[in-house]
């Protein structure tokens, strides 16, 4: 039997989790080209009004309803202007556990709005929905990723050797792959009420 998330909306003191429509098109563009969010993930790059409109029709709303996870635009409260992006994803129902991943538009970096907006969606899954654990995975050099985990209150939990790639530019201009480890961050409930501000 597949669960699901329901189709909610969470707030917080700055911020305003919501599903995506189709009137952040632009704006997720912008966010989802950008030199950082190519780098360390693996969106399309060059990201078009194409790929953003597939992910707010087709892919955002597939992961809710199939169980698999829920995507969340994160806007201002005060200017509803999409500052990021939550994906919790990897879900087992079974164990109660996710795997979040999150961009920050690089208009909204250095604010912690990251380290709010999975607060706010870690609260959530923690009281409302019951979950057990929480995992979040950051590329090796990825030290902004690190920061937030640590922020958040995640233990770090290991590193899964030459685990993923990491794309970086090449002299042409273009993108190269890179072969790169990951560390495993983990999350439990009573890591979050033992976290700084919990």
């Amino acid at each position: 039997m597949t669960s699901t998330f329901p189709d909610v909306t969470i707030t917080s003191d700055r911020l305003v989790l919501r599903p995506y429509d189709e009137a952040d098109q632009r704006e997720l563009t912008d966010m989802m080209d950008d030199e950082l969010t190519a780098a360390w993930t693996s969106v399309p790059a060059p990201y078009s009004m194409a790929d953003a409109r597939e992910w707010i029709v087709r892919f955002a709303p597939a992961e809710r309803n199939e169980g698999r996870g829920i995507v969340f635009a994160v806007t201002e409260h005060l200017t509803q202007r999409l500052v990021g992006s939550v994906h919790l994803m990897k879900t087992s129902w079974r164990f109660r556990s996710a795997e979040i991943g999150y961009v920050v538009a690089p208009w909204a970096r250095g604010e912690g709005y990251a380290v709010e907006a999975v607060l706010a969606v870690t609260d959530w899954l923690f009281h409302d929905q019951k979950f057990e654990r929480l995992e979040l995975r950051t590329a090796a050099g990825n030290t902004a990723s690190q920061q937030v985990a640590l922020k958040v209150g995640c233990l770090s939990e290991g590193v899964l050797r030459n685990a993923s790639t990491v794309r970086t530019r090449t002299e042409d201009g273009g993108w190269a792959e890179i072969r790169t480890d990951v560390i495993v961050w983990g999350l439990l409930p009573e890591d979050l009420e033992d976290a700084p501000g919990g």
